[in-house]
């Protein structure tokens, strides 16, 4: 991500300057409900995602770039008009590909209230981060280190899981886009047995995270994505599912509410090039294109990239 150039000093103007950083996700290791009627997912963090620069200026007016940030200006101009208005510059810097269900979305507003918030002074943990993206959109858990389970439609934290060896996804997008915003406006229909294997899948993931067993999660990962067919069917599921056991991944990973599906691989297996190589020309034979991501594994922090 390329740093924007500095701009002049006016004497007299009160001009700082923030820098805020979020990962996107691949999709969801795991989404669906719970028999308390709770809508979640489980993140599955990635090395890409959104880089913001917040430049204040008091007696400014507010600006994004690019324009079509809107989500991101509507909630620093939140956060400015909470410390008494003022405005600045907003740049946004993404390397996520938006309607596609890697948390583009999620990512800028996150960036948006790190970098704003260290410009503020103000408190930019997790769960303030939440209560500022809160009134703006359904999502992602970002903002929080590590795998989560998170409550999306009510954008709060239900559990910390932790983090997983370091695994490789080859994805296949199938195209188009998908409006997550008029997604979880849907009716999203379960029966209690359904939300019943939710619970019983979110604590068997809990148990792979906490054991580090990337073969549990993976098949976790798969049973979920075809869960989630009647919902979002990827075309590619079957042929993805075939080239998973001929080559010996762990499983298929989704996005439930985006157009990527993806061969989940353990990064630390010693046949693990060879294996990316024959996925990679496997998934190119499918219909849409191929990219290969890495899960980001930082327990410290979500902060950086």
């Amino acid at each position: 991500m390329r740093e924007p150039a500095l701009v002049t000093r006016r004497p007299g103007v009160d001009l700082r300057e923030g820098v805020g950083t979020a990962c996107g996700t691949f999709g969801e290791l795991l989404q669906g409900a719970l028999p308390d009627g709770a809508a979640f997912l489980v993140t599955f963090p990635i090395t890409r995602g959104t880089r913001a620069w917040f430049r204040y200026d008091r007696d400014g007016p507010l600006s994004v770039f690019p324009s079509h940030k809107t989500k991101s200006l509507r909630v620093a101009r939140a956060m400015l008009d909470a410390q008494g208005a003022g405005g600045g510059s907003l740049v946004l810097d993404s390397s996520l590909a938006v309607g596609k269900g890697l948390s583009s979305s999620s990512a800028d507003l996150v960036a948006t209230v790190r970098a704003v918030g260290a410009v503020l002074g103000m408190d930019t943990g997790p769960a303030a981060v939440e209560g500022w993206l809160r009134p703006i959109e359904p999502t992602d858990g970002v903002m929080h280190p590590g795998i989560v389970v998170f409550e999306h439609r009510r954008v709060r934290l239900r559990a910390s899981l932790g983090t997983l060896p370091p695994a490789t996804v080859v994805a296949v997008d199938e195209g188009g886009h998908l409006d997550t915003v008029a997604f979880n406006q849907r009716p999203h229909h379960r029966t209690a047995a359904q939300k019943h294997e939710y619970e019983h899948l979110v604590r068997d993931l809990a148990t792979a995270v906490d054991h580090g067993d990337l073969a549990r999660v993976g098949a976790i990962a798969t049973r979920s994505t075809v869960l989630n067919q009647r919902l979002v069917p990827k075309r590619n599921l079957d042929a993805m599912i075939r080239i998973r056991d001929e080559i010996g991944a762990l499983g298929v990973v989704c996005a439930h509410s985006g157009t990527m599906l993806g061969l989940l691989l353990d990064a630390a297996d010693p046949d693990h090039r060879h294996k990316l190589s024959a996925a990679a020309a496997a998934c190119s034979r499918l219909p849409g294109t191929t990219t290969v991501f890495r899960s980001f594994t930082s327990p410290g922090s979500a902060h950086a990239l």
